[in-house]
């Protein structure tokens, strides 16, 4: 469907799409050859475009045909191959990658006259930006790297908390038996480390600050060590996250998408302001789906604490998963077969890091 959109010139790219480009559930977005370093983040707001607010805030332009990197601290525009022309009926979503969020690179994209990040309304044309502010990492990219995805809706499939519950009891969304809460599936944090026997061991990792750049196309290529501290499991189960510090920890539930359905990691409770969790949330058809190659796979949590230490304790619960059903089955599912990488994941840091 996502490919006959493109088709129907309801998706435009300067440039053929990549054979892996269209996932599961959503398509890859695409960085185009120019970057913006600009003074401050914006939305543009009713009546204006994009390309008028970088013009107003940029300090400088750099090419990225040949690669670049962005530094920590700064804030980038860049121009998406992708555009839209979307019929009334269908709107988008978009979210960072996984393994951009697994890096700390906060991205986001925007519209012209939009009034909010990351959300499309129907029947909107023209072009697309991310927004790339890296936060713990200088990253490397280039024209065509991959930072967003992009996920297109046709009405409201979201399910609510009876029919969410229906689901979980015939496929076991979680290991765990009362796990929907309103209209998501609550997910808790691991610091018990139940990834290992008789638990202990590593449960997470905290980034390491002033490191080397990654370049974000290569893959298996850094050394854990020379980006992460490992996190061993306490014996009182918990940890206090430091402000400004960020940290990957794993989900206690072994998680599950069946292949009719996508889900999102949205906040468990706005109101709990301490701490973030989860810049990248979209989970794809298939996720940890045994028919697809897993049996049930942790969510990984990217976590930064906010103003002040914040205590975690195992088994707190940090968000929900929000199911949505799919207008057709995909012609693929997410996992081993399309190269997946973290189909039946425990706790794991991104593609770009060996072991």
């Amino acid at each position: 469907m996502i490919a006959a959109l493109a088709q129907a010139r309801g998706i435009e790219a300067a440039q053929p799409f990549a054979p892996d480009q269209i996932q599961p559930a959503s398509l890859d977005l695409r960085l185009g050859a120019v970057a913006y370093r600009v003074r401050a983040s914006f939305l543009p707001g009713p009546g204006t475009a994009v390309a008028r607010r970088i013009a107003e805030l940029k300090l400088h332009e750099f090419a990225l045909t040949d690669g670049a990197v962005l530094e920590t601290g700064c804030v980038y525009i860049v121009p998406l191959i992708e555009r839209l022309a979307l019929p009334d009926d269908v709107a988008a979503a978009t979210n960072p990658k996984s393994s951009t969020g697994r890096l700390d690179v906060f991205t986001r994209v925007i519209a012209d006259e939009t009034r909010g990040f990351d959300r499309v309304a129907g029947g909107y044309h023209g072009p697309l930006y991310a927004e790339i502010s890296p936060k713990t990492f200088p990253v490397l990219v280039r024209q065509g790297s991959r930072l967003s995805q992009i996920r297109f809706r046709h009405g409201d499939g979201a399910l609510d908390s009876e029919a969410l519950r229906a689901l979980h009891v015939r496929e076991g969304l979680v290991d765990r038996a009362e796990a929907v809460m309103g209209d998501g599936v609550a997910v808790s944090v691991d610091l018990f480390g139940s990834g290992a026997r008789n638990g202990g061991g590593i449960v997470g990792y905290r980034a390491k600050r002033h490191t080397a750049v990654i370049e974000v196309e290569r893959r298996a290529a850094y050394d854990v060590a020379d980006f992460w501290e490992p996190i061993t499991a306490r014996a009182d189960r918990s940890l206090i996250l430091d402000p400004d510090e960020f940290y990957i920890l794993a989900s206690a539930e072994a998680v599950q998408v069946p292949p009719d359905y996508a889900a999102e990691m949205v906040p468990f409770d706005p109101l709990v302001g301490e701490f973030r969790v989860h810049y990248a949330g979209f989970f794809d058809p298939g996720f940890g789906y045994a028919g697809a190659g897993g049996l049930g796979a942790r969510a990984v949590l990217e976590v930064r604490s906010r103003e002040v230490p914040f205590i975690l304790e195992h088994g707190q619960i940090v968000g929900r998963l929000v199911y949505e059903k799919m207008l057709a089955r995909p012609d693929q599912l997410y996992g081993s077969g399309i190269g997946s990488n973290y189909q039946a994941q425990g706790l794991k840091l991104s593609k770009h890091f060996r072991g």
